[in-house]
């Protein structure tokens, strides 16, 4: 699936075409920290099929648990995470789900490091839904 993506400030762009049916959810520690939320949603997508058409992300390494080196790549400006791959040379970018314009369309279809996710994270058909934020 062909898709198009930004980074929140809108100074990275990019397009790509990737694998709708390996959409995953990430619940690893490093993923709720990075994200300042309960997990993160990537689209896998080979290196090939990856272009960045406007703007440089700043690249930043971190350690995993399995003890690999991982870049994440941010907007230098904005902050937004785009990306994630292997250190060395990566055949493939994990996309992150919330900056394509196509993310409805992209359902997970698996679950990571479930051993970590928020008991909370599975059910959410009880909390109260609005419509928008209170007073906006």
């Amino acid at each position: 699936m062909r898709v198009e993506g930004t980074c929140h400030c809108g100074n990275i762009q990019y397009e790509a075409e990737v694998d709708a049916t390996k959409v995953g959810v990430c619940h690893c520690t490093d993923c709720q920290t990075l994200t300042g939320s309960a997990f993160s949603m990537f689209a896998p997508v080979l290196k090939a099929a990856f272009r960045l058409i406007m703007g440089q992300p700043k690249i930043y390494v971190k350690k995993a648990e399995s003890g690999n080196r991982r870049v994440q790549a941010l907007c230098p400006d904005c902050g937004s995470r785009l990306y994630a791959a292997a250190e060395v040379d990566p055949p493939m970018f994990n996309l992150r789900v919330g900056t394509m314009r196509e993310r409805a369309q992209l359902a997970p279809k698996v679950q990571f490091w479930c051993r970590s996710a928020l008991p909370w994270v599975t059910d959410l058909n009880s909390v109260q839904k609005l419509a928008t934020q209170p007073g906006a």
